[in-house]
């Protein structure tokens, strides 16, 4: 994994949709139209998300939160300030700042990754997942390749779940970082020998033990 890559996690839990821990205040006007779309719970996690990822790139580039401007990007729709989804990325006085950044949200959990001064075509993707949401019938026909159902196969009850749990999120680490994103079957997307995946511990994100997590990048 490159050597400058930053992780961290942030627990959401404890935010209101309109306390002042929230994280509302810090969105930017297309950001809180997409919030405001939300319901009360899930307002208060996107907001609060938002806000850490703000925090966490200022803190990366070593500039005030407030002069970051947003700035996604999506194969579909184009990049700017308009977009408030796809990948992640700020600007500041209208020039994009040299910061690769993905996002990754559980039920109660954020998990941000960047790395700072990117190369020219390097892409960044991370995602992180609770095996017990894994648990029901069919996944494996719907998620994984022939291949990856083998080698879930042999496993059950809570291994089983993390073996699942394993696969998804480096198919979605994958396909954050080439912008498909869930536009792509997932059983098309082969991650059991990709070198540019790279399974992530508890001691690197600071995620409970409990969730799984992944990274991508490519180089």
């Amino acid at each position: 994994m490159e050597s400058g890559l930053v992780l961290q996690a942030v627990d959401l839990r404890g935010h209101a949709a309109d306390g002042p821990d929230s994280g509302a205040q810090h969105l930017e006007p297309v950001e809180a139209a997409r919030a405001a779309a939300l319901e009360p719970r899930a307002r208060a996690r996107f907001a609060a998300g938002r806000a850490a990822l703000r925090r966490f790139a200022a803190e990366l580039l070593d500039l005030p939160a407030a002069e970051l401007q947003v700035s996604y990007a999506c194969p579909r729709c184009g990049s700017g300030p308009a977009l408030a989804h796809g990948r992640p990325g700020y600007t500041r006085g209208g020039v994009p700042l040299p910061l690769l950044l993905s996002m990754a949200r559980t039920q109660e959990w954020v998990l941000l990754a960047g790395l700072p001064a990117p190369d020219a075509g390097m892409r960044l993707g991370v995602d992180a997942e609770d095996p017990a949401r894994l648990d029901f019938e069919g996944f494996d026909a719907v998620a994984l390749s022939g291949p990856e159902r083998l080698a879930v196969g042999q496993l059950s009850g809570h291994e089983l779940l993390r073996g699942r749990a394993r696969l998804w999120t480096r198919k979605e680490a994958w396909l954050k970082m080439t912008g498909e994103g869930l536009r792509a079957d997932p059983r098309t997307v082969p991650v059991l020998a990709r070198p540019e995946i790279h399974d992530l511990d508890s001691g690197q994100t600071g995620l409970p033990p409990a969730l799984v997590a992944a990274a991508a990048l490519s180089m």
